[in-house]
């Protein structure tokens, strides 16, 4: 398939690594970090930890703006571009001029960018937007489809704090964890299909082109497996395909309850029981051309220590993709240490879980002693902001670990809301108010996070740039909405990662055909009735 599309403006991501500004640069003969999956070996490279709360060590802030200006250039965007697009990636790239679009080209009006990579999704969880915000009263939690309770279970009376003073009760992680079991109990692999296609279709009209999917819902309720152990995993390579998009399901070993505990009951959904029985079940996914198969640990927590090296080992042997949720609350540090008397991220090194093809999801809660690990391992990390702030987790030390050597990723993770461009500013803006201090990273950068190096968090080579060769994944934005009307288009990089938002997104091109057209879906014309049909028919 041969096509040609005219970028009215187009940013062209002319580096393919991100680096922090306050970033200590490669020093010599060292190569600049291109993300997980890049041949770039580890490093003794330390940070410092810029966390605060219980199970984090703090030491030393970000330096303030003297270190780099604030403002910096404008981000290269480029006019009048032309894309040439043979099978599915681009052939030729180059500027116009003055000609305008040549003819039968098709117009893309705004600023073109490469195609978003959420790097850290749940998609049934979009199920849960608006239900999980109704706080519950004294020891229970708000049960699907009503407003009446269902049973918090002993992780709420164990991790609660203190509430409003209103007679509320106290919301955490750990209470709306029970409601996220609620709606995980009710899914099917047809309902699930329809739930993922729905949520991935609203996420192409975010301009997100590839999806992570951690993907843990394995079996039938209590644990049964399916004719087809994989049927869930593959309702939702379904689901991207139908949806459009490009995805890398990462298949997640799920275990157990904490440190020595079995499944409970709706995490019989989850285990598979060994990581060798997981092994064998993942190893017969079969991954069609817009797809990748990787592995995860779903968290310390979850995994036995005694059984992280064979997920490790089946990620290494692939050269697959290893994600894994980490230290996204103080709890499970302090657990983590009473069992092991060492911190998570410790833990996974030990059990060579760390590397460049490894990525940390949160790393919320870190020491100065895990920021090195990851770091000087070259492990990348991706931080969900909008989760990470909806359910109270705080903030991530991003800066430091990229000063450290962590490439930085984006995910809109439980989907409170779906919107790449507000995860990227959000980044830079949860570290300015931690730190009083303005311009950790420069617009570009933090496009790249979403964009080139979330492709590279998720195993795709060749992705997340407009450059011959690379994969014909892009999105374009509007520059005359009421968010982006005014400033120049040399400054449109700069505009949309600040000031756009998801209802920006005019186009969307996935493999060089065109999906999202003029803010529509081509695939699934009706996305909102898709998902309200899809939902209801999850929560009844």
């Amino acid at each position: 398939m041969r096509m040609t599309y005219w970028a009215e403006h187009a940013w062209l991501n002319p580096t393919s690594h991100s680096t922090s500004r306050l970033a200590a640069r490669p020093g010599p003969g060292s190569e600049p970090s291109l993300g997980p999956g890049a041949n770039s070996g580890p490093t003794d490279t330390t940070g410092t930890s810029d966390t605060t709360g219980a199970g984090a060590t703090s030491t030393t802030g970000a330096p303030g703006p003297a270190a780099s200006p604030a403002h910096g250039a404008p981000s290269g965007v480029a006019a009048g571009v032309v894309i040439e697009v043979v099978d599915g990636r681009v052939a030729a790239v180059r500027q116009s001029g003055q000609a305008g679009p040549p003819p039968g080209a098709v117009v893309l009006r705004g600023l073109t960018v490469p195609g978003l990579a959420n790097a850290h999704s749940h998609a049934f969880h979009r199920a849960l937007r608006g239900v999980a915000q109704v706080s519950p009263t004294p020891g229970t939690a708000v049960a699907p489809g009503t407003t009446g309770p269902a049973h918090a279970g002993p992780a709420h009376a164990a991790h609660a704090t203190a509430g409003p003073g209103d007679g509320r009760a106290p919301d955490s992680f750990w209470t709306w964890r029970e409601v996220m079991y609620e709606v995980a109990e009710r899914l099917t692999p047809d309902s699930y299909h329809a739930l993922a296609r729905a949520t991935y279709a609203e996420m192409a009209l975010a301009g997100i082109t590839c999806v992570g999917e951690f993907h843990y819902l394995h079996h039938a309720p209590g644990g049964a497996r399916y004719q087809d152990p994989n049927a869930m995993g593959e309702a939702l390579i379904a689901a991207a395909a139908d949806a459009g998009l490009r995805i890398t399901l990462l298949d997640t070993a799920y275990l157990s309850a904490g440190f020595g505990e079995p499944p409970t009951r709706p995490q019989l959904r989850f285990s598979d029981g060994t990581a060798a029985v997981w092994a064998e079940r993942v190893s017969a996914l079969k991954a069609p051309e817009h797809a990748r198969i990787g592995a995860a640990i779903h968290s310390v927590r979850a995994v036995p220590a005694d059984q992280l090296a064979a997920v490790a080992q089946w990620s290494s042997e692939r050269a697959a993709p290893l994600h894994v949720h980490l230290s996204e609350q103080t709890a499970e540090n302090a657990a983590c240490l009473a069992a092991h008397g060492r911190t998570p991220a410790r833990l996974l090194a030990d059990h060579g879980a760390l590397g460049p093809r490894t990525v940390a999801v949160h790393a919320t809660h870190l020491t100065d002693e895990d920021i090195t690990l990851l770091g000087g391992a070259r492990t990348g990390v991706c931080m969900c902001p909008t989760t990470e702030r909806d359910l109270a987790d705080g903030i991530g030390p991003a800066a430091a670990l990229q000063r450290a050597g962590s490439p930085l990723s984006l995910g809109s993770d439980s989907h409170a809301v779906i919107d790449l461009l507000e995860e990227a500013r959000a980044m830079e803006l949860d570290e300015r108010l931690r730190t009083r201090a303005r311009g950790h990273w420069t617009a570009a950068e933090l496009l790249r996070a979403a964009t080139s190096d979330g492709y590279a968090a998720l195993g795709w080579e060749h992705a997340g740039r407009i450059e011959p060769g690379a994969l014909a994944d892009f999105t374009t934005l509007a520059l005359d909405s009421v968010r982006t009307a005014g400033p120049p288009p040399a400054l449109g990089v700069e505009t949309a990662v600040f000031a756009a938002s998801s209802a920006d997104v005019r186009h969307t091109v996935v493999a060089g055909r065109h999906i999202v057209q003029d803010g529509a879906h081509t695939l699934l014309p009706d996305v909102p009735t898709a998902l309200a049909q899809s939902i209801a028919a999850v929560l009844g």
